[in-house]
């Protein structure tokens, strides 16, 4: 049965405190009346009978008075049913697209739990994103954790929207495939572009939205991942579809965390985040992956931002420890027009490996990722070289690395927005860089591989 209470004891910021409580759990959604009007709420901290209740709708307007609080007696709970697919909510899952709310008997807890290591498979196919640095050199594997960590003016934005239009089992694949889109903080010029550009190509009725944006209440945040994750494993291990999760911006999330944190004056730890920052982005992230015997499968790119650039910031650094690699975007790429402005040599994917190759993608595809990190790492020493000596005293194989340098970025890591590059186009044009260079110099590929793709001068 549900207990109502009238009044409040305290409020601070997004946090109320509600006293004389009994029955109360942590995580328990809660219903805050005044004039008439409802705001939800969850209990994030209980101490004997006092409650502390973090508001999603923002405690304008609440009365220490004449505010009603109810206790549901259930957490924060998602309903959920193939009609996701193609509809537009906000933050904590209610539909902004104009259209009625899923009606549905299985509501699903948002909290989720972390997959049981024990019941894990291990990743093998490949997610084709039609983006040939990343398909090429750090290709997504089913069930992987995978992260780009940009910049503040870097375009992450287009980045994500691109994948989101791209984005395929890769080709002549049957299996069902859909993509769960949750954004935190986002500005309302960056929703409409993303809500524009989905429709626009055709692949919104595949698409899920979760969008908490930038005058929404900061709490909403906290929740928004949560609210994403349960849709995709809903639809992974229940409609066993290949479900791809893109969150952005997950520096927007851990924000809102430390806002929150200090509101209940817990002892900040580095930049003044919380300690449980690693724990708590670990609970999203690990909530990847695929169940053993189960057809579907959970993929994440979460989207960060590292504030002033920095990849050793807490947010990018802990995201680091938990994930199975990072795509990092490049100021300096980015200045000279390259977009995608992938910056290569920084960027690893641990599981690409795994779901490469013959009966994957093909056989000289490692071979391929291999020798073109190999060269561009032996550019960067070349025109570091150049800028003591100059160019001109450079020997001739070290300018045929400046060249394919040029090229690399100009062919291979740069492409339209609209350009969706095959995995044979992207290796094609991998090859075709590799024969600017001498044949000699290609010491990270098999003798037979070499002799059947490189290309006849």
């Amino acid at each position: 049965m549900a207990i109502e209470y009238l009044g409040l004891n305290n409020i601070n910021g997004p946090l109320v405190v509600l006293e004389g409580v009994s029955g109360a759990f942590y995580d328990e959604i809660v219903e805050i009346s005044v004039g008439g009007k409802i705001r939800l709420g969850r209990i994030i901290e209980i101490y004997e009978d006092r409650a502390i209740i973090q508001v999603f709708g923002g405690t304008t307007g609440l009365s220490l008075k004449n505010t009603r609080t109810r206790l549901t007696g259930h957490p924060m709970e998602l309903s959920v049913s193939p009609e996701l697919l193609g509809r537009t909510f906000n933050g904590i899952g209610q539909p902004i697209d104009g259209l009625a709310p899923i009606v549905s008997d299985i509501k699903l807890d948002v909290n989720g739990q972390p997959l049981n290591p024990v019941a894990r498979e291990y990743p093998r196919n490949y997610i084709r994103t039609g983006i040939s640095a990343i398909d090429g050199l750090t290709t997504l594997i089913r069930g992987q954790k995978l992260p780009i960590f940009s910049g503040d003016g870097l375009p992450h934005d287009k980045l994500a929207a691109q994948i989101v239009r791209q984005a395929s089992l890769g080709e002549n694949s049957e299996e069902k495939f859909a993509i769960v889109f949750g954004a935190m903080g986002l500005k309302h010029d960056v929703a409409d572009y993303f809500r524009r550009t989905f429709e626009e190509s055709g692949v919104s009725d595949h698409v899920v939205m979760f969008l908490n944006l930038s005058n929404d209440p900061v709490v909403e945040r906290l929740i928004t991942p949560k609210v994403a994750l349960t849709a995709a494993e809903y639809l992974a291990y229940e409609c066993h579809m290949h479900i791809l999760v893109i969150l952005t911006d997950i520096t927007s999330y851990a924000e809102a965390m430390r806002e929150v944190s200090s509101s209940k004056g817990e002892i900040p730890s580095r930049k003044g985040y919380p300690g449980y920052l690693y724990s708590d982005l670990a609970s999203l992230y690990e909530r990847a992956g695929i169940v053993a015997g189960n057809e579907g499968s959970v993929t994440q790119i979460p989207i960060l931002t590292m504030p002033n650039d920095d990849i050793t910031h807490p947010i990018p650094d802990l995201t680091g420890y938990i994930t199975e690699g990072q795509i990092v975007l490049e100021r300096s790429l980015h200045g000279a027009g390259v977009y995608p402005p992938i910056s290569v040599l920084p960027s690893l994917s641990r599981l690409m490996k795994d779901g490469i190759g013959e009966g994957y993608t093909r056989e000289d595809h490692q071979d391929v990722a291999n020798q073109l990190f190999s060269s561009y790492a032996k550019v960067g020493d070349v025109r570091a070289l150049a800028s003591v000596i100059g160019e001109d005293e450079l020997s001739p194989t070290d300018k045929l690395y400046l060249s394919f340098g040029k090229a690399f970025e100009a062919e291979f890591v740069a492409q339209g927005e609209e350009d969706n590059r095959s995995i044979t186009d992207t290796l094609n044009i991998g090859w075709r860089l590799l024969g600017m260079l001498p044949k000699g110099e290609l010491d990270r590929v098999n003798t037979k591989i070499l002799d059947k793709y490189y290309p006849k001068q």
